[in-house]
């Protein structure tokens, strides 16, 4: 297949343009300098004269603390730019697989979120990312919206990053330990897509359209996920930290609230693809190798 891959400089855009030729695709791989989605001609003309055969986008403003300063950047890129490549698809006939997130939800269920639960975002980012989300389901019938949760990977900026960072630098790390979700590798989230975007033809005949969940296994804290970082980095890196303390959301404040509870549900991508979740550990441990490689 060819693949149109937007935000291809992104974490998840970046493994997607490596990862999709292993799997025997051809890659179109474009980034904002190629290609602003925000401009609803020119995602037009790109995707008229592309042949792509699927576009997965991979773009999204993702400052959850500055979209409460700039809605109108993360609307622009979150909600209006879903929806120009929605109807550039439409009229193109093309299926377009997008990439969401755990931040549509409020986190005050006790239990993993399903597709179906009603979406309650608390800030400017998750709003955005909503209503592009509305605009994909509205615009184009053959869409696949993936949510995923607490994004880390090799390229860009993120939490496992800034945890490595700031280890480096002080000797104690104080780290929310009462928000709780499924840390998502970039690069499993990368082959899930390419997977799915294989299987157009089954999707279509099932007609398996929809919304989807994906994040890494077992649900876990910041904390947690901190303190698993650490351990990992150490034997590799020059770490001055000696201790890790678990502190409380109110202990931390942000301009935008962050839901309590992020976990998903990824059972019905496993009940109709039989794709489930990889371990959010050994997807670490791949991408400390990978940065020490560097």
């Amino acid at each position: 297949m060819r693949l149109a891959i937007i935000g291809a400089k992104g974490q998840v855009g970046w493994e997607l343009s490596r990862r999709a030729p292993m799997f025997g695709h051809e890659v179109l791989a474009w980034d904002v300098d190629e290609l602003d989605i925000r401009d609803a001609g020119a995602v037009d003309r790109m995707l008229a004269d592309s042949g792509a055969d699927a576009v997965i986008n991979a773009a999204a403003y993702t400052a959850v603390d500055r979209a409460e300063q700039e809605p109108e950047q993360a609307f622009a890129v979150n909600r209006d730019g879903p929806a120009h490549l929605a109807a550039a698809c439409a009229r193109s006939n093309i299926p377009l697989l997008h990439i969401s997130t755990d931040y549509i939800f409020d986190g005050t269920k006790s239990e993993a979120y399903t597709e179906d639960d009603p979406a309650a975002p608390l800030g400017v980012y998750g709003r955005s990312k909503w209503e592009g989300d509305e605009a994909v389901r509205r615009l184009l019938p053959r869409h696949l919206i993936l949510r995923v949760s607490w994004v880390f990977g090799v390229e860009g900026e993120n939490f496992v990053k800034t945890i490595l960072r700031l280890a480096r630098e002080r000797e104690e790390l104080r780290v929310v330990a009462d928000q709780r979700g499924r840390p998502s590798y970039a690069g499993d989230i990368a082959d899930v897509l390419v997977e799915l975007a294989g299987r157009i033809e089954e999707i279509d005949a099932r007609k398996l359209w929809g919304v989807y969940h994906y994040g890494g296994e077992p649900a876990t804290t910041w904390y947690e996920f901190a303190t698993a970082i650490v351990e990992r980095a150490r034997p590799t890196e020059d770490l001055k930290v000696r201790a890790v303390t678990a502190i409380t959301t109110a202990d931390y404040p942000t301009p935008a609230a962050r839901p309590a509870n992020s976990v998903l549900d990824c059972s019905r991508l496993g009940d109709c693809f039989s794709i489930y979740p990889a371990s959010w550990r050994e997807s670490l441990s791949a991408m400390l190798f990978a940065l020490h490689g560097r």
